[in-house]
């Protein structure tokens, strides 16, 4: 366990925990560890070194041992990385040559020679029939041979790891983040604060749990330790029974709830009594999730309760048996009575609802009074309204100004994504800028208070984290929309997966598009090279594992928009496969080095999503013919086999353009609210740092900021969003 607590720091916060052992002489040790670090793109920081070296050599050796593990599975060095073409990027044939290469392999060997001359015969031969196409033909030391070290270069990735606190003090102040967060948290984020909350439920706990997830999540430690749950609405007992189950406590998908033990039952039930009893209005909640109530209602058998007569009515509801008129039904009455002024009080009375409702509103009002109203009345509550539904809200309306007859791009919670024709008529600019002015005003308000903000200019086009399932878990991610510099002459993309049960086949590709996102070219196992670059040939299976690889030549590319994507020919989805990943590498001009080198790797993700396409983010070329990436962290439906690159150029097409032309909300826009209300903002140069103590936003933790200083990197940029 302890392990494990140290991988998941370690990962969320770049930061070592101050190891616990004798002192000694470990100078060498930490030195090695160092060594061991920069060769996979890491750095200890200073103060790490220092601290290691006064430790015994044994206690380094152990730190090591488990830091070098996490690390190297951040970066997608724990596997190994072969490749078809044996010399990639070197000597990649032509397509349809190396396709009658296989063809005359098939014709040499006994075994195929038969099947393959019938398949001639009608004109049409099947790839996958061809014994030597789409397996490894050699060896991965084999391949290893056939390249030249990697010699270090500026350029490469260094990542540096800070000392940390005890142990302790790490978890805990982790826990109290994720448990804490403004913001939803991803799959993998709700899967870590699980292992935090089953080890902190004794220890100090958050103030709030806003984000009904995390507060399910942490119910079940509480509810497994015998602690008190924390229960106000008859929803989170629900969403607990969902964690109970191993089911989605996002309430997406439905749960298959499991037979619970009989005081897990009553815990349950209590809990729903109490919440009933204190307030009987909450029963409206119940007819959100009807059915999901009603099986839950088949697991808990409420009738064996009689003295729990409050529980006994959720489910009641639920069943249809008694009435509970939802606060969103008298919502929809007023407006179906067109009653936009009525619709508008009752709204204030819930501040959230009334915000996420401003569009429509905006949309049924017919007379400037009713928009008046709303206006006015969204001014007056934006106080009570969260900081992540207000920042959504200002992002909503800054891209309203468009015209009917433009294309609308959905994203679902899961990152699943489609487009259609937007036929809301727009909102008028006197209402749109009024209600933005509502919005800055109220975050510039509830910014902390500091005095001095130093700012890395790389971190400004970064969009806002209003939730975290706007991006995934991996190394260098940052959330959808995002925009980051990309400086290398060498852009190379790749993809790991492994199967779980059955034949899996997954196909990188990349489709290159120009301005007017036409379609310029693409590579991909139809197309293995072209004056763009190459790609490092088709894996068909993966019971052990299997990359691909597409490397291009920036200077090269014709066209203006880069787009990888990872296509499932055949076999299990992202969600399916043991394990599956996504990156990308920069390296400057034609360097040595084996296909896969960690040190220049510059992000990797976890591909776990819905969908049988995958676009995890796109490069787009400026007008100063400088390229930046575009994160997406999409899915596409997809068919369910044989998808293409070829298949998929539309819709891929019409999604980046969404996505491009969508105004994000960034870190720049809450700096720029900072410095308008007088705070002293800095853009770091990458060199001196201040002596006092600064609040600190960057893509990376510089060295000697002064230890009362705030750091806030994309490990922690859900701090940024206030309460």
């Amino acid at each position: 366990m302890r392990d494990t607590l140290e991988q998941l720091v370690v990962r969320h916060t770049h930061r070592i925990p101050s190891p616990a052992g004798p002192a000694g002489s470990g100078e060498v040790a930490a030195r090695q560890f160092d060594a061991a670090l920069m060769s996979v793109g890491f750095k200890l920081s200073g103060q790490a070194l220092e601290h290691l070296s006064s430790l015994s050599g044994a206690t380094v050796a152990g730190t090591a041992r488990r830091v070098l593990s996490t690390v190297r599975e951040m970066v997608g060095d724990h596997v190994r990385h072969n490749v078809y073409f044996v010399d990639f990027p070197a000597n990649v044939p032509d397509t349809l040559d190396f396709w009658m290469r296989c063809i005359a392999e098939a014709l040499a060997d006994d075994a195929s020679r038969a099947s393959t001359l019938q398949q001639l015969s009608h004109g049409v031969v099947d790839l996958l029939t061809l014994p030597s196409y789409g397996r490894y033909p050699h060896a991965y030391a084999e391949m290893l041979a056939a390249h030249d070290e990697l010699i270090p270069a500026a350029g490469d990735r260094l990542t540096v790891l800070h000392l940390g606190g005890p142990l302790q003090d790490e978890v805990t102040g982790l826990y109290l983040a994720l448990a804490g967060s403004s913001t939803p948290l991803g799959e993998d984020g709700l899967r870590d604060l699980e292992i935090l909350a089953g080890h902190c439920v004794a220890g100090p706990q958050p103030e709030t749990i806003p984000v009904r997830e995390n507060r399910a999540v942490v119910n079940r430690a509480r509810l497994v330790a015998g602690a008190g749950l924390l229960l106000d609405t008859v929803t989170d007992v629900l969403r607990l029974a969902c964690a109970l189950s191993g089911g989605d406590v996002t309430l997406t998908e439905p749960t298959r709830f499991r037979t619970l033990p009989r005081p897990v039952r009553r815990a349950l039930l209590a809990g729903l009594d109490a919440v009933v009893a204190a307030s009987p209005a909450k029963l409206a909640d119940v007819t959100a999730h009807r059915e999901a109530f009603k099986r839950l209602g088949e697991r808990l058998h409420p009738h064996e309760y009689p003295h729990w007569p409050h529980a006994a009515d959720v489910f009641a509801v639920a069943r249809g048996e008694k009435e509970a008129r939802s606060f969103d039904s008298r919502v929809e009455e007023l407006l179906a009575m067109h009653d936009v002024t009525g619709a508008v009080n009752l709204l204030s009375a819930a501040p959230g609802k009334l915000f996420r409702s401003l569009d429509r509103l905006l949309r049924m009002a017919l007379t400037q009074d009713e928009r008046d109203t709303i206006a006015e009345t969204a001014g007056q509550v934006a106080g009570e309204v969260s900081g992540r539904v207000l920042l959504s809200v200002a992002e909503h309306l800054r891209n309203r100004a468009w015209a009917t007859g433009e294309r609308r791009v959905f994203v679902g919670r899961t990152g699943r994504a489609w487009v259609t024709e937007d036929t809301r008529p727009p909102v008028l600019p006197p209402e749109r800028e009024r209600l933005i002015a509502v919005v800055d005003a109220e975050m510039r308000r509830r910014l902390p208070d500091t005095a001095h903000v130093l700012v890395d200019p790389d971190v400004l086009d970064v969009a806002l984290p209003l939730s975290g399932r706007a991006t995934t878990a991996g190394l260098g991610v940052l959330p959808r929309g995002s925009l980051s510099p990309v400086d290398g002459e060498l852009l190379r993309f790749f993809v790991y997966w492994k199967e779980h049960a059955h034949t899996t086949d997954y196909d990188l590709s990349a489709l290159l598009l120009d301005a007017d996102y036409r379609t310029v070219t693409w590579l991909s196992y139809t197309a293995l090279s072209d004056v763009e670059g190459e790609h490092s040939g088709d894996i068909t299976a993966a019971p052990q594992g299997a990359s691909e690889f597409i490397n291009l030549r920036l200077g090269a590319v014709r066209g203006t928009y880069i787009v990888p994507q990872v296509n499932i020919f055949s076999g299990e989805g992202f969600e399916e496969v043991e394990e599956s990943f996504f990156g990308f590498m920069l390296r400057e001009a034609e360097k040595a080095g084996r296909p896969f080198e960690p040190r220049t790797v510059r992000m990797k993700s976890d591909l776990r999503g819905p969908g049988r396409v995958a676009l995890p983010l796109a490069f787009l070329r400026g007008d100063d013919g400088r390229w930046r990436a575009k994160w997406l962290h999409l899915y596409l439906k997809g068919h369910p086999s044989a998808n293409r690159v070829e298949g998929n150029r539309v819709s891929v097409a019409t999604l980046l353009r969404g996505v491009v032309e969508r105004e994000y909300l960034t870190v720049g826009y809450l700096t720029d609210l900072l410095a308008g209300r007088g705070t002293t903002v800095t853009r770091w140069d990458g060199t001196s740092v201040p002596d006092g103590p600064v609040t600190y936003i960057g893509l990376e933790r510089p060295d000697g900021l002064h230890p009362d200083s705030r750091i806030v990197t994309p490990e922690n940029l859900r701090d940024l969003i206030p309460a």
